[in-house]
């Protein structure tokens, strides 16, 4: 990584509850954008220390500023939940979890990272694009009869 230094988040770690309000706030303007409502709502302290067991969740910043959760998928790093601070946005931090999260990805020896983002967020799309990614398919949520996110993919190599 380049200028901001990012920290691996421990289960027991103090600041998984700054975490939590990190993702709410940062999700909270997709609230009335989007059909279902967001799984950050589902998200808690201890479904944060799971993810911090079974998978990774870096941070960047004290209060944090900018976080992401990594997860073994396959042959994929599936990244999610990364947020940034409306006040931070800008400032290449999500740049540098992506890149984080590359680099992760070839210690794993892994073929690239994956997410999904909502069909209507299409300024995501395109900032997912900015950095690399490409669409790689569609799903829907249950109960949905149309595609409710979009897959995308971005191939890693190695150094």
């Amino acid at each position: 990584m380049r200028n901001n230094s990012a920290y691996k988040v421990k289960p027991e770690g103090s600041s998984i509850p700054d975490i939590l309000k990190l993702v709410q706030q940062s999700f909270a303007y997709m609230e009335e954008r989007i059909n279902p409502p967001s799984s950050m709502h589902r998200l808690t302290v201890d479904s944060i220390r799971m993810a911090c067991s079974e998978g990774e969740v870096w941070t960047i910043g004290v209060r944090p500023d900018a976080c992401v959760f990594l997860k073994k998928k396959g042959d994929y790093l599936y990244c999610g939940k990364l947020a940034v601070r409306q006040d931070m946005r800008g400032k290449g931090l999500a740049r540098a979890l992506i890149e984080l999260s590359e680099e992760r990805a070839r210690l794993m020896g892994l073929s690239g990272l994956e997410l999904e983002t909502r069909i209507e967020l299409t300024e995501n799309h395109e900032t997912f694009r900015r950095l690399g990614f490409v669409q790689s398919g569609t799903g829907s949520h249950q109960g949905f009869d149309r595609p409710t996110y979009i897959m995308m993919r971005k191939t890693i190599t190695s150094d």
